[in-house]
């Protein structure tokens, strides 16, 4: 039924009075030019904590940022309360582009991929030599993310007071990965965080490993001024140890010389996300080598190249085989 005749003009048409007295709806988002600039630090459900020139703000995400989530690392713009006074909260209206991303899935058949840490420049990869043993097929999962996500590893190997760390440097020593040994005597005495600070200096870096190898331990040692909840015992029949960390933390270096981001320990580390085609570019004396390749190669097959192109002295063997042991993660468990 028509309300009205079909030569109306605007003095035939009543609006609706907008009795809240506020201002019509819009698509136009303010542009917030003179936003703060902050470094996330933690979150936790849902209030994140910032820090904003010297000052430690919590925040809260903005509705205009719809789905996206920020992370430990991220860069941001805030606007609102940015004294860092007690039961005040700012909002984070802006996620600046990301440098790096740390992503992991629970397992292979996960697809929900989780951001662990953004704009990191190193993933330090730490294991224990003994007590627990190493597992090395985690850490395998831990290069590939590291390469994938565009950070440079840096393998870490504690308690060398219980066993020798010979066998884990032969089998990665084809990547070239730096690396630091520390024993609990070294971190007691300082010299072990010194070997590690020496990698870490101007440097954003991501600490990840499961329970029990140390890894909070060697992180209070590396910044005394903020200590976290050292780590549980070891299962002695699992030979796993207990989560102690349960929310990743970015800690700044004594003299502001570089960050530290301590993870929940993983018992897990899914690749779901990772396309195998882009973990070659983590070999780049390979890469020449794939130019014969056919279409879509896996580089772990009869048609591969790259088999030839080692053969002829192009690159050593060690590399090619160290290459598909990576790609060859997504088959196999971690524990296997």
């Amino acid at each position: 039924m028509r309300r009205y005749g079909k030569h109306t003009d605007e003095d035939d048409i009543r609006s609706r009075p907008n009795r809240k007295g506020n201002r019509p709806r819009t698509n136009i988002r303010p542009k917030h030019e003179d936003a703060a600039e902050g470094m996330v630090l933690t979150v936790d459900r849902g209030r994140l904590t910032c820090l904003v020139e010297d000052r430690v703000v919590m925040a809260m995400k903005a509705r205009e940022l719809g789905r996206k989530a920020a992370v430990v690392g991220d860069r941001v713009a805030l606007v609102g309360d940015l004294s860092g006074r007690k039961d005040t909260l700012a909002r984070i209206v802006r996620i600046e582009e990301r440098t790096s991303v740390l992503r992991r899935t629970a397992d292979d058949d996960d697809p929900y991929e989780r951001v662990v840490v953004a704009n990191a420049d190193q993933l330090a990869i730490v294991t224990a030599l003994a007590d627990p043993e190493p597992r090395p097929r985690l850490i395998d999962r831990c290069l590939v993310a590291a390469y994938d996500g565009g950070l440079e590893p840096l393998l870490v190997m504690t308690k060398s007071d219980l066993a020798p760390p010979d066998k884990l440097l032969e089998l990665y020593g084809a990547l070239d990965i730096p690396y630091v040994v520390t024993s609990r005597d070294e971190l007691e005495d300082g010299s072990a965080v010194a070997r590690v600070r020496e990698q870490l200096d101007g440097r954003v870096t991501a600490f990840v490993g499961h329970s029990g190898v140390g890894k909070t331990t060697l992180v209070n040692a590396l910044v005394p001024h903020d200590q976290r909840r050292t780590t549980g015992h070891v299962n002695a029949v699992t030979g796993r140890g207990r989560h102690t960390t349960t929310s990743a933390l970015a800690l700044s270096l004594p003299g502001g010389a570089g960050w530290v981001v301590d993870t929940p320990g993983v018992r897990s580390f899914g690749l779901h996300h990772v396309d195998p085609s882009r973990v070659i570019h983590a070999f780049p004396d390979l890469v020449p080598g794939t130019e014969g390749c056919p279409r879509a190669c896996s580089h772990d097959e009869p048609d591969c190249a790259l088999d030839a192109w080692v053969e002829a002295g192009h690159a050593d063997p060690a590399r090619l085989y160290s290459l598909r042991r990576l790609l060859a993660t997504r088959e196999r468990r971690e524990g296997d």
